[in-house]
């Protein structure tokens, strides 16, 4: 009887665990924490198994399966960081924003430039920071795209994460991304891209002083391609605030889709809202919209004729996790 109840243990154990491997939750669950497999620390002094961040991922094998969690010290980094594409299930995460940044200055072309690329699915970063210092802190170099991260795999979640740069700060490529509570600065185009992603609690800092007297800045520049396309950014319970004078966004592509959600605006936004850009004639096309914002910025009377009114049961859809299908990798805002 013993040895039968051993078997159908051993036999649960191994099929809960296969379970979990087609489920792709490849983490420890210790009472109600989600724990990584394995944890790797990044200290510049010398004291943890690896002295730079892009080491550490090195180490990390091809076509990993399990949750790897790698701990960054405090300090600055002068280093560029890549999560290819065959290292997925990586969690990043530093000592606080203001503490643990990595930084580099690379301009010569927006595909080149990133201070932090994440190719890879499932990627978790938290409490660290990233710049693009070509032109931030503001310089006398001639402003250019100078990226700072770019996200352009599936499933990706940033917690109390600065992204920092002038011109195309953050480039939210594609894939469903979920950002809390982030710092975002930038002035022209400073969130970009073909991303599905909600952005929620977050502030968007305008460094728009910056630019030429008479230039205003853009926030976004969405790439939506197709009328249905899942793509879009969402801002939630977010702070727009800063200097000099701004658009919430302009289309990159010609089915963009921008929503601004209760959120607080303060003077620096421009009364229209926003520019047709190269779209101007074709703007049926466009869903740029705004519902339940507060401050002084918030003022829709005088937004272009074209932004989109939608009705509150998209709103809400919109402005919640179901528009990043969010349930299905939900424990990585809880893997610690």
């Amino acid at each position: 009887m013993f040895l039968r109840l051993c078997f159908y243990a051993c036999l649960f154990l191994l099929l809960g665990l296969r379970s979990e491997l087609a489920n792709a939750q490849f983490f420890r669950k210790v009472g109600d924490k989600f724990l990584s497999y394995s944890k790797i620390v990044v200290d510049p002094s010398g004291h943890g198994n690896f002295s730079t961040i892009q080491s550490a991922i090195d180490s990390v094998p091809s076509n990993n399966r399990y949750w790897v969690s790698i701990k960054v010290k405090a300090g600055t980094y002068r280093e560029k960081v890549n999560i290819p594409y065959d290292k997925p299930y990586i969690i990043l995460k530093g000592e606080g924003k203001r503490k643990t940044l990595v930084e580099w200055g690379d301009h010569n072309s927006t595909a080149q430039s990133p201070t932090f690329t994440a190719v890879a699915d499932n990627v978790v970063v938290k409490c660290m920071s990233f710049r693009n210092s070509y032109n931030n802190p503001i310089n006398n170099n001639p402003k250019r795209p100078a990226v700072a991260a770019m996200v352009s795999g599936d499933k990706s979640y940033f917690l109390r994460v600065g992204f920092f740069g002038l011109q195309d700060t953050l480039w939210d490529d594609s894939g469903r991304h979920y950002y809390k509570l982030c710092t975002i600065q930038g002035a022209v185009d400073f969130i970009f891209g073909a991303g599905q992603s909600l952005f929620e609690r977050c502030s968007i800092s305008v460094i728009g002083a910056a630019l030429e007297p008479g230039f205003p800045g853009y926030i976004t520049a969405q790439g939506r391609t197709e009328p249905n396309e899942g793509s879009g950014f969402v801002f939630k319970d977010c702070h727009v605030f800063g200097n000099g004078t701004t658009y919430l966004g302009r289309p990159w592509r010609g089915y963009a889709r921008v929503l601004f959600y209760n959120t607080n605006m303060s003077s620096i936004v421009q009364p229209g809202g926003w520019e047709a850009w190269n779209f101007v004639g074709h703007e049926d096309g466009i869903t740029f919209a705004e519902h339940g914002n507060f401050g002084p910025g918030s003022d829709t009377s005088k937004r272009v004729s074209w932004a989109k009114k939608l009705d509150l049961t998209t709103v809400y859809k919109m402005a919640s996790l179901n528009f990043i299908n969010n349930q299905e990798w939900s424990q990585n805002q809880m893997l610690l």
